[in-house]
């Protein structure tokens, strides 16, 4: 035995060890399982012709030219797939639905609409078909600017206005609040539109078994028991006759949470053709038509006490949902979750909001990492610096003083409603504020002829969400999770669940969540989630920085029901008493003694050796749990600094640090990538990505060479430390952190760069900060003509 199989054993709990990934050696060595490596007997491909304008009218689709290609086998309109369109199953009231066909039947709503479909024997064979099927278009006007939408016609039939939701809460002290106020403060901002980016983009593969009647569907998705729902719903099957697969997949952020027009159509033409139909989107395809995220637009007012107490916050938030609602209320989850963590880590009792969603020839919204919250986060902190230089105050200082408590046990319940288990909110901003030297930093005009600027950024993080999380965001939300663990002869086990990873380490992360539990180690753990026929059910699948607390929460209830099963048998090969068994790395002990039997022994025993059925007459180690939690946050803090050239207007990140507080980490180093992982995206929303639109509908950022991504060189080396305040509500104090510094790193850039420019009194008011605004309003300030964009 060794050292760590001895440690193990005497109860040291997996929890909590820096195990590297188990998923990666085969994932670096090339042997991942993605859609894209699927080739089943007979595959057709499939490529959408997209409508290249924004809004309009399908007059004529001429299919004949692609279809005497060769090598082409169909060409499919709406016409010849008929169908129930994608519609929102969530409950949110007040929300108007707009249902979204597969392929646009009449109409067109945005460039990237899929309108048909070109099923050929190769993919260069479908492409170049597709270039070859002539649409006819009657153009319509677009609506691009959200602020204006409803002033034009609906974009659907049926509709009343392009405004598909508008709602209102407020706390019974605000108007009060801010009469007595001594100062008052606003701003505006926008949060720019942003596109996820994953490696891999947005794939399935669609078989149909016409005798059995039964529609598989190989799916890059978070979410394949909600996919199989929604196919389900359009193709009219039952749930029984849909299934889902999942194997490796290349990265998500949200983008894959809802089920796609294109997942639908692939899904109908497999069952029209009775062929293997793959679709495998391009990068060019997911820039323009893949669903897009926050662009969100927020009026702020805060009321303050001479002594810089925050007494009240008012917001309006108007969000561009794009041009349908129609999956998971996605068209109004932006605005409503930036509506409802507005108090974020602050004392701040009274709040009042109206939240807007509308509808723009724009790819439809979807979930995006730090969905909802960045924006709204982004707003408050830049609110909060303006007020910190109207009163001559210290940013952190301002921050410090009007913070929630630090505690384990904190129950602390924001104006909004949500009730913070624990945190260590000024433990985070002190930490953060050390590690870059806020109090020695030297900001403003420097003697290089830079502006350098400080950014501080506390936040709380919404995570683990079940029921009670989504309704503390008062959000209707379908949170039913169960998973499986199964023992074999051989001691090894099997944890079935129903959240995919998109890369985030689950099959690392909830074996040590197992191994905890049951007493095994962590490397006899497989977490397998790639089949809704034969893993059990989560209807929310991986999103909202809930698989480590909700799953990891029912893994833990399943392991401990099934460690009661391995010690009855254990005490009977061991001739003991269950009370004196010990178990821990895989080996059931006799308490006090080197004497002890191997997990292999005992799931051997309980296999094949017909008398331990004398103490366990149904010795199937096998175990299922369910597990709803309460609601729980975590928190942390970003800080950065910049400087800023005022020739070019180029930022550059020079230094940051990043304080995380999400419970108990299950696994250290997987926290400190997801940490790391976030920073980088919030830097590219900050200063870089931005899916844009031009006045008329079409988008400027059609590859990466509009679409920029921070690269290496772009972001420093995070200086990273940890909080650890266990969440006395949740099953093992754990916390989810997903989302973690995407929240706050674009507010933390954004008022970094306010800072550094504050002595030429240029204010931020939008994100990304671009090189060309920034050397322009300079200049204007300076009365120097810049240099270039940089």
């Amino acid at each position: 035995m060794t050292m760590q199989q001895d440690r193990e054993a005497r109860g040291a709990s997996p929890l909590g060890a820096r195990l590297p990934r188990f998923e990666d050696d085969r994932l670096l060595r090339g042997a991942g399982r993605f859609v894209a490596d699927l080739h089943p007997r007979g595959l057709v491909h499939a490529v959408f012709v997209r409508s290249p304008i924004p809004h309009g009218d399908v007059l004529r689709i001429g299919t004949d030219r692609a279809l005497r290609s060769p090598g082409v086998l169909a060409v499919l309109t709406a016409a010849d797939l008929p169908h129930a369109p994608l519609v929102d199953s969530v409950a949110v009231p007040g929300l108007v639905k707009t249902p979204q066909p597969a392929l646009a039947g009449a109409r067109v709503t945005f460039v990237g609409e899929p309108v048909a479909l070109v099923l050929a024997r190769s993919r260069a064979t479908a492409e170049d078909a597709a270039e070859l099927v002539e649409i006819s278009y009657r153009e319509r006007e677009p609506v691009t600017d959200p602020a204006s939408a409803t002033t034009h016609s609906p974009l659907h039939d049926g509709l009343q206005s392009n405004e598909v939701y508008a709602g209102s809460r407020e706390t019974d002290g605000v108007a009060e609040a801010f009469d007595r106020a001594d100062h008052v403060v606003s701003a505006r901002f926008v949060n720019g539109r942003l596109t996820a980016a994953p490696m891999e983009g947005r794939a399935c593969l669609a078989e149909y078994d016409a005798v059995a009647g039964l529609l598989t569907m190989h799916a890059s998705t978070q979410s394949p028991h909600l996919l199989q729902r929604k196919l389900a719903a359009c193709l009219q099957m039952t749930l029984g006759h849909v299934r889902v697969r999942v194997g490796d997949v290349g990265g998500g952020f949200g983008q894959k949470i809802p089920a796609s027009p294109e997942e639908v159509a692939v899904a109908l033409a497999a069952r029209a053709t009775g062929r293997p139909v793959r679709w495998v989107e391009d990068r060019a395809e997911n820039l323009i038509a893949g669903p897009q995220a926050k662009d969100q637009h927020v009026e702020l007012r805060i009321a303050l006490d001479a002594d810089g107490t925050f007494r009240a916050l008012r917001a309006d938030v108007l969000g561009d949902a794009g041009a349908y609602s129609f999956n998971s209320a996605s068209a109004l989850i932006e605005a409503y979750l930036a509506a409802g963590l507005l108090p974020g880590p602050y004392r701040i009792r009274e709040v009042g909001w109206t939240v807007r969603a509308v509808l723009t020839n724009k790819p439809p919204v979807a979930p995006y990492r730090g969905v909802g919250w960045t924006a709204g986060h982004t707003a408050r902190e830049l609110l909060i610096d303006r007020a910190a230089r109207l009163l001559g105050r210290d940013p952190v200082d301002l921050r410090r003083q009007n913070l929630l408590s630090d505690g384990a046990e904190l129950s602390q319940r924001s104006a909004t409603g949500m009730v913070y288990d624990s945190g260590s909110f000024r433990a985070c901003l002190d930490r953060a504020a050390a590690l870059v030297g806020a109090d020695r930093l030297a900001r403003g005009h420097t003697a290089s002829g830079r502006y350098r600027g400080l950014g501080i950024s506390p936040y709380v993080e919404p995570s683990g969400w079940g029921s009670a999380g989504a309704g503390e965001s008062s959000w209707s939300f379908a949170s039913h999770d169960s998973v499986r663990l199964t023992m074999a002869p051989s001691g090894e086990v099997t944890a079935a669940v129903g959240t995919p990873s998109q890369g985030q380490g689950h099959a690392t992360s909830l074996a040590q969540v197992v191994a905890a539990a049951l007493g095994c180690r962590p490397q006899d753990v497989t977490v397998v989630a790639d089949d809704t026929a034969t893993v059990p059910a989560s209807t929310a699948g991986t999103r909202a920085s809930r698989v480590v607390t909700v799953v990891g929460g029912a893994l833990i209830r399943a392991g401990e029901r099934l460690r009661e099963l391995v010690v009855r048998i254990a005490a009977h090969l061991l001739e003991c008493r269950p009370e004196d068994v010990e178990v821990g790395g895989g080996l059931a002990r006799v308490r006090g003694t080197d004497v002890s039997v191997t997990f292999a022994q005992v799931a051997a025993a309980a296999t094949y050796d017909p008398g331990v059925r004398a103490v366990v007459p149904e010795p199937d180690l096998q175990a299922t749990a369910f597990y709803d939690p309460p609601a729980t946050y975590s928190n942390g803090c970003i800080a950065v600094v910049v400087e800023v050239d005022p020739e070019t207007g180029g930022v550059n990140v020079t230094d940051a640090a990043a304080v995380e507080d999400c419970g108990t980490r299950v696994n250290p180093m997987l926290v400190e990538g997801q940490t790391l992982g976030a920073f980088a995206q919030g830097v590219g929303a900050a200063l870089y990505e931005e899916a844009g639109y031009g006045d008329d509908g079409g988008p400027t950022a059609r590859s990466f060479g509009e679409y920029l991504l921070p690269t290496a060189p772009c972001l420093p080396r995070v200086r990273l430390d940890h909080r650890e305040s266990p969440s006395p509500v949740t099953l093992a104090g754990i916390k989810g952190m997903g989302e973690s510094a995407m929240i706050a790193t674009p507010g933390a850039v954004a008022c970094a760069v306010a800072d550094a420019l504050a002595g030429l009194g240029v204010e931020i008011d939008r994100t990304p900060v671009t090189p060309e605004d920034l050397a322009t309003r300079i200049a204007a300030r300076t009365q120097q003509p810049h240099g270039g964009t940089g």
